[in-house]
């Protein structure tokens, strides 16, 4: 499962089953843990978790990496087919995801997501061992996980939120992100060491080992839930006292994201940023180091560079707190992201492109730690997993878009053109959020 990046179950039950416990009875109103002050320590069940979840990430990015590398034995196609299984049935079912987390709880679905996992886990374990990797059992895998993501991310997105007291939201998103972003630095090598040494039955059977960490760590936490349903909510569905459908609920979630002033600036925003700076380091990167002939090592030293520059500004706010004005600490991450990217563009040796990509890093991770807190304290309680599924949803499909099209201006005018459009478009995005008076007063 992702991680968000950094991960549930394709159907979850509208009833418990008794395969997982049952969420305790929400004893608040639909307010968040009570707020102690800003640097005072975070909570331990929130720290607990982030352990917990910080091992899930680790052993995903181990299987991940040992699913492409299983998929390219059968050829390019072969290998963009099962990234496709995964992100295709995680971005169409993902608002449905948020609505399932509302209703039942984050905590449950994330339980039944850990339980599926892990038996989905050791049964590739098994069918690998047995009867290698052909391209459908590779498949299969991939669409189980896309479609536990989808339901999982929105609930882990939420959890910080009721875990956590909103005076102390920035450190600790700011403290999972660098353990996120650890997490996908290590996974890599990780995956690599255990593809050599077991192959893809030794990388499932360490991630198996990663959702049963997830599990006994979720059975100890108690985070705060929301009331399934609110009269107001039952109300504007004119369902009576009966809760409204899923897909109902789904909708109310994008509505009332639409419709809030500051929701609806982070949800562009977040589009902005997704479309262009997730595709820099990826696919511009390696572009621009073929171009000027500095080899692969260059491309992966821009790619360090960036990660360098999350987790310094990631533990920085992680330590200190981020902003007052969150905002403007998230415009001003655009606008030095932007800088960084413009660098990367028109570098004319590997030094200064690996400078770039790590203030390009430095600027993402200013620009994250600041919106999420502004996003989980500005939805409604019982929204916040519907407005972190419609978050995930955005950055998807600005990615995909943006993706594709950088590639193909990059194939027609070289990579120094769209890097330099993505600086552009950064720039432009934090210069906006500047001028955006439901950003600027926040």
């Amino acid at each position: 499962m992702a991680t968000d990046t950094g991960t549930t179950p394709a159907d979850p039950p509208a009833t418990d089953t008794g395969t997982t416990p049952a969420d305790p009875p929400a004893t608040d109103t639909g307010t968040t843990p009570a707020d102690p002050p800003a640097r005072a320590a975070l909570p331990g069940p929130y720290l607990l978790w982030l352990a917990g979840t910080q091992a899930g990430l680790l052993g995903d990015a181990a299987l991940y990496l040992a699913l492409g590398w299983a998929a390219s034995a059968h050829g390019g196609s072969a290998a963009g087919l099962v990234l496709t299984a995964i992100t295709l049935p995680r971005t169409v079912l993902v608002l449905l995801g948020g609505a399932v987390a509302d209703r039942f709880g984050a905590r449950r679905v994330m339980l039944a997501g850990d339980a599926v996992m892990l038996v989905a886990a050791l049964a590739l374990a098994a069918a690998a061992a047995l009867w290698g990797t052909p391209l459908r059992l590779l498949l299969l895998a991939a669409a189980v996980i896309g479609t536990v993501d989808a339901f999982y991310l929105p609930a882990s997105g939420s959890m910080p939120c009721r875990l956590v007291g909103a005076a102390q939201l920035p450190r600790a998103l700011a403290l999972r992100q660098a353990g996120g972003q650890t997490a996908a630095l290590l996974g890599a090598p990780l995956g690599g060491v255990l593809v050599a040494a077991g192959g893809l039955p030794g990388a499932a059977l360490v991630d198996a080992a990663s959702f049963g960490v997830l599990l006994l760590v979720l059975l100890r936490i108690r985070p705060v839930e929301p009331a399934a349903a609110r009269p107001t909510d039952r109300e504007t569905a004119g369902r009576g006292p009966s809760a409204p459908g899923l897909l109902r609920e789904a909708a109310a979630g994008v509505r009332l994201a639409l419709a809030d002033p500051l929701l609806r600036a982070a949800l562009l925003l977040t589009g902005a940023a997704a479309g262009a700076l997730l595709p820099v380091v990826p696919l511009l990167a390696p572009l621009l180091a073929r171009a000027h002939g500095w080899g692969a090592w260059s491309a992966g030293l821009s790619a360090g560079g960036q990660g360098a520059g999350v987790l310094a500004v990631a533990g920085l706010v992680s330590w200190r707190g981020g902003l007052r004005r969150a905002g403007a600490g998230a415009a001003a991450g655009l606008c030095v992201a932007s800088v960084g990217t413009a660098v990367l563009a028109w570098a004319s040796a590997p030094a200064t492109a690996v400078a770039g990509s790590v203030l390009a890093g430095a600027g993402s991770g200013m620009f994250a730690c600041h919106l999420g807190p502004l996003v989980l304290r500005g939805a409604p309680v019982d929204h916040l997993a519907r407005v972190q599924a419609l978050l995930t949803l955005v950055q998807s499909a600005a990615l995909v878009l943006s993706t594709g099209l950088l590639g193909l201006l990059a194939e027609v005018a070289g990579a120094r053109w769209p890097t330099t459009l993505c600086a552009l478009a950064a720039g432009g995005a934090g210069l906006a959020a500047w001028a955006s008076s439901a950003l600027r007063r926040v």
